[in-house]
């Protein structure tokens, strides 16, 4: 008998690589016995990064949410893992240290054994206090690779950093294919380096499919001494997603590896409980193209877990350029043409930022200003000029060393602008605040949970939080849910034949229908064209609600002027706020504004861009209330 290879579905990362929001707790509750059933997983990927910032989102208690999901499999001695953000922690921002510390301490508290961190800039300084908290709080760490493909991204690399982490302590290296572009022959040699230097440190391979590469990369590792290999499942399986445990158990099964059975009834269990999940709601926030494999992405690198968010950027953003490009008789550009600039501006001006592994939040960093590129250079006006201060505090190495050379033109540029580099350690500028938080708490009678789990949770996702608390979130949530499902069940023509259909095509391909306490699986088939082929509805997929850094204000009312009015104009689509966080303040009517300061910012796709001011000038209009949506060239202020 071969050497054993061991399984950990992830039914966290199946759910974000394929869409918006994940399973409720009753949900996750009622599927995680099947998933037990199945017999063949060592380990679940329970909870982490995103999943329980989104439970916020649509208004549910992440705590809850993660002591009854872990629950079940702790007790039937599955591990459980969690992915988190080393300087980040479970969120796109930095994290200040007694907050990262207290996260760990939660979160094994609540039933995750297994702590799987990643920085996504491979800065080992990024890492180094995730280990010790991990270990602190009696949690398995597993130190992250993060892979990716350039001139500096090189075998001895990867193998030179895993020595790095597991001097630090780490007890566990997970090989960390998030775009799934990792070469597979590459991936064997990086394993077999590390376990050369470490036999006895176990190795994951966690990789996506959308690229192709995956199930030869999965080979690879097993043969190179990898114990465990990730893998998702129907019918979230394949796509952005992962390959399905199916396929991999035979395909290793065939090379003589040990390999654990698979209890085909709970197999299709789980399988239809998860469709039934998607037909519920969850479906409504997956965008189709999610579940095909791309080719294309073998070029830019991007992670199959940001395609979702990608989509909705893309199709948004055109739709504003398309505007602008009609309003100047210039010929507009089909969804294809825009997505083949973005690639190729991607590739273009991923080394001149220093080689950054495409991964959250980098990843989307990168896309976000190869975009604004995109978006300026059709418009005549040149790159770079739309630069977001949380780009250049990648670029300023405020959040870790860059393994590239940044281009001389954006050093020069960074110059021109007064900004400074940083070398130190990216930590120190974040200082403790849980002390602040703790009054927050007590000021609104707030509990602060088992554990401090409340406490954690306000300090680790603050406005999220506050819109959980408020009901604002789960309103939000209920009406724009109440709103895709009026979109689906509103008739529309489709060649010739009238169909339902919601926002973002989705149409339940199966539901499982309860009849006197038994559970059948049925098709759903719909009308065909006429030329006998079904038609999707293609339309805009919702993107990632982003909660208001300030109080919501009403707008303020002009003031007189007797000069000629300057305005500032809105350089893009987004959302517009006055200040980014609570340490600014913001601009008022009767404030004089000179040349070159911030006025405001525009959040656009998760990042917010600062709007300054091309003339002096006193306020005596601010058009728009924090948070609302503005186009491209409205007016933001005006002045005097």
């Amino acid at each position: 008998m071969g050497k054993e290879i061991k399984f950990s579905l992830l039914y966290r990362d199946m759910w974000q690589s394929s869409g918006k929001y994940v399973p409720t707790v009753e949900q996750l509750t009622e599927v995680a016995p099947a998933i037990i059933d199945m017999g063949c997983f060592a380990r679940v990927e329970t909870n982490g990064g995103g999943f329980e910032q989104i439970n916020l989102l649509f208004g549910e208690n992440p705590n809850k949410s993660v002591r009854e999901w872990t629950r079940p499999f702790n007790e039937a001695g599955i591990q459980t893992h969690m992915l988190e953000r080393g300087l980040s922690g479970i969120r796109m921002t930095p994290v200040p240290a007694d907050v990262r510390r207290l996260m760990f301490q939660v979160k094994k508290k609540q039933g995750t054994d297994i702590a799987r961190s990643f920085d996504g800039l491979n800065d080992p300084r990024n890492l180094e206090l995730s280990i010790k908290y991990a270990k602190e709080a009696g949690m398995i760490s597993q130190a992250s690779l993060s892979l990716t493909v350039s001139p500096v991204h090189t075998v001895e690399y990867f193998t030179n950093l895993a020595d790095t982490l597991v001097e630090m302590g780490a007890e566990e290296i997970s090989i960390k294919d998030m775009a799934g572009i990792g070469r597979p022959v590459t991936i064997g040699k990086i394993i077999k380096g590390v376990k050369d230097r470490h036999p006895n440190i176990p190795i994951q391979y966690h990789g996506h499919a959308g690229p192709g590469f995956q199930m030869a990369s999965i080979l690879e590792a097993a043969r190179a001494g990898a114990e465990y290999i990730d893998v998702g499942m129907e019918p979230l399986s394949w796509g952005t997603g992962h390959a399905d445990v199916l396929a991999v158990q035979e395909m290793l099964k065939d090379a003589g590896f040990k390999v654990p059975e698979i209890n085909m009834n709970a197999y299709m269990e789980v399988r239809s409980l998860t469709q039934k999940f998607i037909d519920d709601f969850l479906g409504y926030y997956i965008n189709p193209t999610n579940r095909l494999m791309n080719s294309l992405l073998i070029g830019p690198g991007l992670p199959g877990g940001m395609m979702g968010s990608l989509m909705a950027d893309l199709e948004q953003n055109l739709a504003s350029l398309n505007k602008w490009k009609k309003k100047n008789n210039q010929p507009e550009l089909t969804q294809d043409e825009m997505m083949i600039k973005l690639f190729d501006e991607v590739t273009y001006v991923w080394p001149l930022v220093g080689y950054p592994p495409l991964v959250t939040p980098f990843s989307q960093y990168v896309k976000n200003l190869a975009l604004m590129n995109v978006l300026q250079l059709e418009k005549g006006r040149e790159r770079w000029s739309m630069i977001a201060d949380n780009i250049w505090d990648m670029m300023l190495g405020k959040s870790g060393k860059l393994a590239g050379e940044l281009a001389p033109e954006l050093v020069e540029m960074a110059k021109k602008q007064g900004r400074e580099f940083y070398t130190g350690n990216p930590q120190d500028l974040y200082p403790d605040q849980l002390d602040q938080y703790r009054e927050e708490m007590k000021k609104n009678n707030w509990e602060f949970g088992q554990d401090d789990e409340e406490l954690f949770e306000l300090a680790m996702h603050p406005e999220q939080y506050r819109a959980y608390k408020s009901g604002e979130a789960k309103r939000a949530f209920e009406a724009d849910l109440a709103k895709k499902r009026a979109e689906k069940d509103a008739p529309v023509a489709v060649a010739g034949n009238e169909r339902a259909a919601n926002s973002n095509g989705f149409q339940p391909r199966t539901m499982v229908i309860n009849v006197d306490n038994e559970q059948y699986v049925v098709n759903v088939s719909y009308p065909e064209s006429g030329n006998g082929t079904h038609q999707p509805v293609q339309a805009p997929v919702s993107q990632a609600t982003s909660a208001a850094p300030a109080p919501q204000a009403a707008p303020v009312a002009a003031s007189s002027s007797n000069g000629a009015t300057k305005e500032v104009i809105s350089p893009l689509e987004g959302k517009f706020f006055l200040t980014k966080d609570s340490s600014e303040k913001a601009v008022k009517v009767g404030d004089r504004v000179n040349e070159g300061d911030i006025i405001g910012y525009i959040e656009s796709m998760k990042t917010y861009n600062a709007v300054a001011a091309e003339e002096s000038g006193k306020v005596t209009e601010i058009c728009f209330a924090n948070g609302d949506p503005v186009d491209e060239d409205d007016i933001l202020i005006k002045m005097a």
